[in-house]
C-alpha cells in the first residue's frame, strides 16, 4: 500500500511538472497558474485508465496492427480536445469576469464626477470661439446661480463692459500661442439682493488646449471669488492714503511751528545778549548776570533744535537745496573741532583729529558736511565721560570722500543700534537719563549724507565706544544724481546702509560692519 502510494504520488507530480511546462508554451508565454496545473493534473488520470483500455478494444475488431495506432490515437486525440476545451473555458471566464469588474469601476469612477469638482471656484470648458461648452467646479452651483445660463453662450456676455476688452485680448493671446493668462474680471449679477453688490470679481486663469499643429482647440478656465482680496485692497489703499495725509500734516506742522518759533527767540537771544553785555546799565548782582546767561544758553540750545526740526521737514518734502562747491577737507575738518574744542573740554573729553597730508578738496555742500561733523562730535562729546576721547578721521580714495567719528563713550548693544536716526528717538530715553537732546542729531545727518548719495555706517560695544562713518563721494556726483530725480525725495529717515541681496536672501539684518576705524 506504501509502495502504490508513492507511485501514484511520483506520477502526480511528473504530471504536474509537464503541465508546467507545456501550458505557458501553448499560451504564447502566458504563466500557468495552480488551478490549471490541478486541473490539468486531473484530467489527465482520467484519460490513463483508457490510454490501454481503448487500444485493446478497437484490436478485437480491426486487429491489432490497424487497431492498437488507432486506439492510441483516438484516446490522445479526445484527451487534447478537453485539455483545450477546458483550460479555454476557464480562461474565457476569468476575462469576463476582470472586463465586469473594469466595467464596474469605470461606472463608479463616472459616478463620481470630474476631478474638477474637487477643485474650488468654477472650472469652465470654452471653445476656440470664446463660448462655454462645459461647466464643473466645486463651487459651480454658486457660480452658475450668479452666471446668466452660461453653457453654449459667449462667456464675454458675462463680464462687465468695461472688463471685456480685457478678456478678448487674453483669448487672443492664446490663440498667439500663450499658454496660459491670468486676469481680473468684474462679472455683472443679474439680479440684485438687499445685501448684494452689481457686480461679482473674479480671477480667470485661462490655459490654452491645443491640437497636434498647435492650432487652439479649446480654453480651460478656471474662476476663483477674490471679493475678499478686493476689500483687502481697498482697505490698504485707504489707510495709505491716510498715512500720507498724516504725514503732510506733520511735516506742515513742523515748518510751520519752527517758522514762528524762531522770530521771538531771535528777539530773546538778542535781548539777552544785550543784557549781558550791560550796555544798557549794570545789573545788579552776579546772580542776575547767572540768569541772563541762563536764558541765553537756553534760547541757543532752543534756536537749534528748531533750525533742526526745520531742516528735517525741508528733507522730507524734498524742498533742502544743496550748494555744491570744492572746499579744502582739511580745513572744514579743523574749523568744526576748533568749534567743539571749548565743549570737550569743559567736560574733560580729548577732542583730536587724524588728517593725513595732501587731503586736497571734495566738491559737496560745505555747510551742510559741517552740520554732520559738528553733530556726530557733539553726540560723541555728550556720550563720553570724564578722561575719555573723541577722534575725527577723514580720508580720501580716488572716488570717495570717508569721515569717522569715535569715541571711548558708553557704547550701545547691538540689538540698539537699529532705532538709532529715527526722529526724536533716543537709545538711552528712560525716565531718569542723564542725557539731553531731542534724538534729531543722526536723524539730520542721516538725511544730509543721503542727499549727498552718500552712506552712513555705525559700529558700537557697550562699555567700549562707537564708531561712526559717513562715506559721500570726493566729485558732488552723487548729489548731482539726487538732484536728477523728478521729485528729488529722499527716504526719510534713510536706513543706515542698503542690505546686499544676498543677506536679504539668507534673513540675515544689516552688521553696521562699513564703519572700518577702529574704536579708540
Amino acid at each position: 500500500m506504501f509502495v502504490l502510494r508513492k507511485n501514484v504520488d511520483g506520477l502526480t507530480a511528473i504530471i504536474d511538472r509537464l503541465a508546467a511546462r507545456c501550458l505557458p508554451r501553448q499560451s504564447h508565454g502566458r504563466m500557468a497558474d495552480a488551478a490549471e496545473i490541478r486541473l490539468m493534473r486531473k484530467l489527465t488520470l482520467a484519460f490513463l485508465p483508457a490510454l490501454p483500455v481503448v487500444p485493446a478494444a478497437v484490436s478485437l475488431t480491426l486487429g491489432a496492427a490497424i487497431g492498437l495506432p488507432l486506439g492510441f490515437g483516438l484516446v490522445v486525440a479526445l484527451y487534447m480536445m478537453a485539455a483545450v476545451a477546458l483550460i479555454a473555458g476557464r480562461r474565457v471566464g476569468a476575462e469576463s469576469v476582470a472586463n465586469l469588474a473594469a466595467a464596474a469601476a469605470a461606472a463608479q469612477s463616472a459616478d463620481a464626477g470630474s476631478p474638477y469638482d474637487l477643485c474650488p471656484g468654477l472650472f469652465l470648458g470654452l471653445d476656440a470661439a470664446g463660448l462655454v461648452r462645459t461647466a464643473g467646479g466645486r463651487d459651480r452651483q454658486m457660480f452658475v446661480s450668479f452666471l446668466r445660463e452660461p453653457l453654449s453662450r459667449p462667456f464675454v456676455d458675462q463680464v462687465h463692459v468695461s472688463d471685456r476688452l480685457s478678456f478678448v485680448q487674453a483669448l487672443d493671446a492664446l490663440r498667439q500661442g500663450a499658454d496660459a493668462v491670468v486676469i481680473d474680471l468684474r462679472l455683472d449679477r443679474p439680479v440684485l439682493g438687499l445685501d448684494q453688490t452689481q457686480f461679482l470679481n473674479v480671477r480667470m486663469d485661462m490655459t490654452a488646449v491645443r491640437c497636434a499643429d498647435g492650432a487652439l482647440t479649446g480654453v480651460q478656465a478656471q474662476i476663483l471669488d477674490i471679493e475678499g482680496e478686493m476689500q483687502i485692497r481697498d482697505t490698504v489703499s485707504v489707510k495709505e492714503n491716510e498715512a500720507v495725509a498724516a504725514h503732510e500734516a506733520k511735516s506742515r506742522f513742523l515748518a510751520a511751528v519752527s517758522h514762528e518759533l524762531r522770530t521771538p527767540l531771535n528777539a530773546i537771544l538778542g535781548f539777552s545778549d544785550i543784557l549781558a553785555g550791560e550796555y544798557f546799565g549794570k545789573l545788579a548782582n552776579d546772580r542776575q548776570r547767572e540768569y541772563v546767561h541762563l536764558i541765553r544758553q537756553s534760547g541757543a540750545h532752543l534756536l537749534s533744535v528748531v533750525n533742526t526740526m526745520l531742516d528735517m521737514s525741508k528733507i522730507e518734502a524734498g524742498r533742502y537745496e544743496l550748494l555744491l562747491e570744492p572746499f579744502a577737507i582739511a580745513e572744514t575738518v579743523t574749523e568744526c573741532e576748533r568749534m567743539l574744542s571749548l565743549q570737550a573740554a569743559s567736560k574733560g573729553v580729548k577732542l583730536t583729529s587724524r588728517l593725513p597730508r595732501g587731503l586736497g578738496e571734495a566738491v559737496a555742500d560745505s555747510r551742510a558736511l559741517r552740520q554732520v561733523i559738528i553733530n556726530l562730535v557733539g553726540n560723541a562729546i555728550k556720550f563720553t565721560d570724564n578722561g575719555g576721547a573723541v577722534i575725527i578721521d577723514a580720508s580720501r580714495t580716488a572716488t570717495d570722500l570717508v569721515i569717522s567719528v569715535s569715541d571711548t563713550g558708553i557704547g550701545m548693544a547691538p540689538e540698539k543700534l537699529s532705532m538709532l536716526g529715527r526722529p526724536f528717538t533716543q537709545v538711552h530715553d528712560e525716565l531718569n537719563r542723564n542725557y539731553e537732546g531731542t534724538g534729531l542729531g543722526l536723524s539730520l545727518v542721516k538725511g544730509l549724507i543721503a542727499l549727498h548719495g552718500g552712506t552712513f555706517a555705525i559700529s558700537s560695544r557697550p562699555g567700549e565706544g562707537t564708531v561712526v562713518t559717513v562715506t559721500l563721494p570726493v566729485d558732488g556726483s552723487g548729489a548731482v544724481a539726487q538732484a536728477g530725480n523728478e521729485d528729488n525725495m529722499v527716504e526719510f529717515p534713510p536706513r543706515l546702509t542698503a542690505q546686499p541681496a544676498a543677506r536679504r536672501r539668507e534673513g540675515k539684518e544689516t552688521g553696521y560692519d562699513q564703519a572700518n576705524a577702529k574704536i579708540a
